[in-house]
């Protein structure tokens, strides 16, 4: 067989099955840009961190108990979860349908994104297909 033949019959590799994969990244502090006697400096860029992730059935607004800034009671359970690694990596299998995704925190439940109809972190996870969720944990930083 040709090489070119060869090369043309590769595919990229995929994952079977479907399910959420993506990076939490960690973020703090005064992220206001600012300038020096130097120049404008940047603010910090997001860092890769450690964390649990628990996945709900889709989870609205008016079913949430928050204080500080986390989520502090569901009225739903969690149905899994997984831990990033170092770098705050992850990739979860997850049957189709509509979930929502949050960071577990020391005091409570993070989420900041929130769909028109109040779903916190909503993500759908179609037959055969991975789903990019990428979090930035930033209840503790200021714009």
């Amino acid at each position: 067989m040709p090489l070119f033949s060869t090369l043309h019959s590769c595919k990229p590799y995929q994952p079977e099955g479907q399910g959420i994969t993506g990076t939490i990244t960690w973020v703090e502090g005064n992220l206001m840009p600012r300038i020096s006697d130097t120049g404008e400096e940047a603010p910090p860029k997001p860092e890769g961190v450690k964390r649990k992730l628990e996945i709900y059935p889709l989870v609205s607004i008016n079913d949430m108990k928050m204080e500080d800034g986390l989520f502090v009671s569901l009225s739903a359970k969690p149905v899994a979860e997984v831990e990033t690694d170092s770098k705050g990596k992850y990739s979860l299998h997850l049957s189709p349908g509509r979930y929502s995704v949050f960071t577990v925190e020391e005091g409570g439940l993070f989420a900041n994104v929130f769909d028109v109809e109040g779903h916190a972190m909503p993500v759908t996870v179609k037959e055969g297909e991975w789903t990019l969720v990428d979090i930035e944990v930033n209840y503790k930083a200021v714009y």
